[in-house]
């Protein structure tokens, strides 16, 4: 109980004091015109209050990633616990909020365009590349999986409610952000956050009645908990795992759309730092959860072993600690949770797709001939077993994060600032990417080979970015 806790309040006052300093490093100015000011066209460009902007920004970047991947991270042990805190503050949360604002300071623009301002004209065009087909492959998972569970709830067919969840994501990306994004999300965030707490208070509860006993970060902790440690090594594959609770390269994806709808910099840490916060306590919830529902991450990992998937253990936790009332919100939430984030998925792409060919995305007809084509390819992705795709898309999210720190970093240097509180991260991301690509298995990403040669190759990538980065010339203005 104790390790939870204290986790918690350490996620709390990172928001309060280092986000603060970020916040000033940055140079947030409330004075400052901003792209809606100027720019307000009704869809995009859609001024909204902060507290809205929060919802749908957490809800963007939640998703299941904060629940399912926390329960796969609790797996390593309570190790997930220090990499959800310090990752979510000195990390994630920078990741999130100078990627929000460097958009918000250039006209709410995609990533890949703000890359390629920092870092040059072939990065630019690598990540809208890449981007795309990690916005894809998420927002195709997106359509699969909820489909699957609502045809195990019908009599509806998985392909019937595939174009019912397409028909919702189709509205929802051409419309204006205010008319379907901004109205529904809050009530799905409600459902999102209710069950995060219930199933966090609960927990609490039965552990003070002595019904589950949570697991407690000691010295003893430093070590790989996993069933199967050999093909599972703890660094760097439990980083990879957590993403969404420490750091997520979807995110930086995800922040320009609320860059669009925002009236004041001040709102860029309540909003960008602020959901990222929240984020990190949910993950805190449900990995603390899977340890204690089994007692220790051991009984965890045997679980695992005999066909309990994440899916299946929310419901499992959800039921047994809230009752039939824990069943619907399980339910609701493992349906809601990757539907909020699928749309803004596909939304995002729109945007990212229109930005780099510059087309001006007011005119319906101009949103729709860059709609068609996307969700296309993402039907057919649909229709076949996704499952092999799916399973490269962690890394490739690490690797988007790595981009965004060192485009960050390079902002922060050519605008005559200290770098350090980015590009400390990115060195040490970049040493988690290419280490897991050289030591991961082969059938997520990796090319299995010794450790130790994944560790040198990794640190010699982090310390060649960091020269290169010394070395550049490039200056902007404040």
């Amino acid at each position: 109980m104790f390790t939870f806790l204290i986790s918690v309040v350490l996620l709390i006052l990172g928001y309060i004091f280092y986000g603060k300093f970020v916040e000033r490093h940055f140079g947030a100015d409330p004075k400052r015109e901003t792209p809606v000011k100027k720019l307000r066209d009704g869809v995009d460009y859609q001024e909204m209050k902060p507290w809205r902007m929060f919802v749908i920004q957490f809800l963007n970047i939640a998703g299941l990633g904060p629940i399912f991947g926390a329960i796969l991270g609790a797996a390593y042990g309570p190790m997930a616990y220090l990499w959800i805190v310090i990752g979510c503050i000195f990390m994630g949360s920078v990741h999130d909020y100078c990627s929000g604002m460097l958009s918000l300071r250039n006209d709410g623009t995609s990533l890949p365009n703000l890359t390629g301002k920092y870092l040059g004209n072939v990065a630019k065009w690598f990540m809208i590349a890449f981007s795309c087909i990690l916005l894809i492959a998420v927002g195709s998972s997106f359509v699969k999986g909820p489909a699957d569970l609502m045809h195990t709830l019908t009599t509806w067919s998985t392909t019937t409610w595939i174009c019912i969840i397409f028909a919702y994501y189709i509205i929802a990306t051409l419309l204006p952000i205010d008319k379907i994004i901004g109205t529904i999300y809050p009530f799905f965030g409600a459902i999102l956050i209710f069950m995060a707490v219930s199933v966090g208070a609960m927990m609490l509860h039965n552990d003070a009645q002595g019904i589950v006993q949570m697991v407690e970060f000691t010295p003893a902790a430093f070590h790989n908990y996993h069933a199967n440690p050999s093909a599972n090594v703890l660094f760097p594959m439990l980083f990879i795992v957590i993403s969404c609770g420490a750091i997520s390269g979807f995110h930086a994806t995800q922040s320009p759309m609320m860059a669009r709808c925002m009236a004041n910099e001040k709102y860029g840490r309540p909003v960008f730092y602020g959901a990222m916060i929240l984020e990190g306590v949910v993950a805190l919830i449900w990995a603390s959860a899977a340890m204690a529902f089994y007692g220790s991450p051991e009984g965890l990992n045997i679980a695992a072993g005999q066909g309990i998937t994440p899916a299946i253990l929310v419901n499992m936790i959800c039921k047994t600690w809230l009752g039939k009332i824990g069943g619907v919100i399980a339910i609701l939430g493992v349906v809601v949770c990757p539907i909020t984030s699928g749309d803004t998925a596909f939304r995002s792409m729109r945007l990212t797709i229109g930005d780099a060919f510059k087309i001006n995305q007011k005119p319906i007809l101009n949103r729709i001939l860059i709609a068609v084509p996307i969700f296309a390819i993402a039907y057919l992705i649909c229709l076949l077993d996704f499952s092999t795709i799916w399973n490269y898309v962690g890394i490739m999210n690490q690797l988007l994060a790595m981009i965004t720190l060192w485009t960050i970093a390079a902002f922060f240097k050519q605008s005559g600032k200290s770098h350090w509180l980015s590009s400390i991260p990115a060195m040490f991301i970049t040493v988690v990417c290419i280490s897991y690509l050289f030591i991961a298995p082969h059938k997520v990403g990796g090319l299995a080979l010794n450790p130790t040669i994944g560790y040198c190759v990794g640190g010699v990538a982090s310390i060649a970015f960091l020269i290169l980065l010394l070395t550049d010339k490039r200056t902007i203005s404040r």
